[in-house]
């Protein structure tokens, strides 16, 4: 095969929101791509108009945006090889099939959906199930190959509905190597006579993938192992043209996380986790979460898809899209399919959510709800909860004490904690704290240990009760950082009603 410029294509079909796996083979495409300086297009195959949705090419085009996976050419975007919507380049496929007929690689076929039906269902009456349109069976059937030439044009003219099939070739090896698998090896025998163009005047995904694809000089095909039965039709087809096919390389399927079976779309909130990029609502008002609406950080989203039927061949885990691009090959891709794992997709979001910079935090946070904080003030809270956290979220939920005084306490700590004497000890601490003048942690610090040191209590004595006064929680980040974020004041007042509160609760 001659050297050509990279070129790949991420295709989908609007038939419904993009699955997360699809979000992955866009990924991979993108990362070969720009790591061979070739050119990543979108193509939107909207050939079967029956299943079409309203909405989803925005949702695919839009998902992709937020994923930061774009396209150098297609739809919003445009390029030299387009349009990229099948739909819009409907005139051209014709031809095409009608150059397959006359080549005798194809032929008109004029049975209807009522003769095929009745041929099914004559074939299970003899025991054969499965019965296919196909090299022995198409002699007994209406097409150009068994009806005479006249009778042929005179249908055609009459405006008879018709498809165009391909000729399937008998009892013959079809051998391609995939870059992924190896080399795959299909007899024809196996393979029935798709069609090719349909009644309606619109090519089927099979001819209009092969048209668009050599017409845009597509150099790879990755796409998903459910496409790796159609690859052998593929492969005739290019054939047929007297064309060069490109590479193919079929990506393992993602599998729920017990590994039994593929990751469907239906398995999305049903499994307690978004199959999803973005949030996405049918017709009828059902509402499908997606990542993005959960809190998850798109970096984190595609770093984790990366890892699911790829690995970067060490033990790191921890990659920027960018890093992605410098390391990605298709020879670590593998055959198998890949568990999804929910948890460790969490984990993915806490590794960058602390490495995440706190004014960014802040502002994210910021938006969540209304406050009269400072931007500097959120950005400390930020820095004190990110370790503790998974979603922005997290860091207003679990350190709502950074807004609002507590007005309840955590019950195992008062259990475990409060002593007949930890009334008189904390009223000796908060003592101590309201003659601090410089109130910083340091100092704070500095002042707790000498209490303690002063009356020979032990850290655990004090340090939860003093949390549990100020914040109404039995953990969290360095109580001293909190007291200094809060101020002496906020942090006194909440002293004092807390050993109110608390007092009286184990009276």
């Amino acid at each position: 095969m001659s050297e050509k410029p990279v070129r790949v294509r991420f295709a989908p079909s609007p038939t419904g929101p993009l699955h997360m796996g699809g979000i992955r083979t866009a990924l991979y495409n993108y990362l070969f791509a720009k790591r061979n300086k070739g050119t990543f297009i979108l193509r939107i195959e909207d050939t079967d108009q029956t299943r079409f949705v309203e909405g989803a090419q925005d949702y695919i085009l839009d998902a992709l945006s937020w994923c930061g996976i774009t396209p150098d050419e297609g739809p919003r975007i445009g390029g030299g090889f387009g349009p990229y919507v099948q739909s819009q380049r409907q005139a051209m496929y014709k031809p095409y099939a009608e150059q397959l007929v006359s080549n005798d690689k194809a032929y008109y076929a004029f049975d209807t959906g009522e003769e095929l039906d009745h041929m099914r269902e004559q074939a299970k009456l003899i025991k054969m199930p499965n019965w296919q349109y196909n090299s022995v069976t198409r002699m007994s059937m209406k097409n150009s190959l068994t009806l005479p030439a006249d009778e042929v044009e005179k249908r055609i003219a009459n405006g008879d509905p018709y498809v165009i099939r391909f000729k399937m070739p008998r009892n013959e090896d079809t051998r391609f190597e995939d870059v992924v698998r190896g080399w795959v090896v299909v007899n024809t025998n196996n393979l029935d006579d798709k069609v090719l163009f349909k009644s309606d005047g619109m090519p089927t995904y099979h001819l209009a993938n092969i048209v668009d694809d050599h017409t845009m000089q597509i150099s790879h095909v990755i796409r998903g192992e459910e496409w790796l039965p159609s690859a052998p039709l593929h492969v005739l087809l290019y054939d047929a043209f007297g064309w060069e096919a490109p590479q193919f390389a079929h990506l393992p399927l993602l599998l729920r996380p017990d590994g039994n079976g593929k990751l469907s779309k239906r398995d999305g909130d049903r499994l307690g986790f978004p199959v999803f990029p973005t949030n996405w609502t049918t017709a009828e008002g059902e509402l499908y979460s997606g990542y993005r609406e959960k809190g998850y950080h798109p970096g984190a989203f595609i770093n984790m898809l990366a890892l699911l039927g790829w690995n970067p061949g060490t033990n790191e885990e921890i990659f920027s899209l960018e890093e992605l691009v410098e390391i990605f090959t298709l020879n670590r891709v593998s055959k198998a399919g890949a568990k999804f794992d929910a948890e460790k997709t969490k984990w993915f979001q806490q590794q960058y959510l602390r490495a995440t910079a706190n004014d960014e935090l802040a502002s994210e946070l910021k938006s969540l709800f209304s406050t009269d904080k400072s931007d500097a003030y959120l950005s400390r809270v930020c820095q004190l909860m990110k370790e503790r956290a998974t979603f922005v979220q997290d860091i207003l939920t679990e350190g709502d004490y950074f807004f609002k005084t507590p007005s309840e306490y955590d019950e195992t700590t008062i259990r475990k904690k409060w002593k007949d004497n930890s009334e008189q000890i904390m009223q000796g601490w908060l003592n101590e704290l309201q003659q601090i003048e410089n109130f910083t942690a340091p100092t704070i610090e500095h002042s707790f240990k000498s209490y303690l040191e002063k009356l020979g209590l032990g850290i655990g004595a004090v340090l939860p009760l003093f949390r549990l006064l100020t914040t109404g929680k039995g953990m969290g980040p360095s109580m001293f950082e909190i007291a200094e974020l809060l101020g002496k004041e906020e942090t006194v007042t909440r002293m004092k009603n807390g050993l109110l509160t608390i007092s009286s609760l184990t009276v």
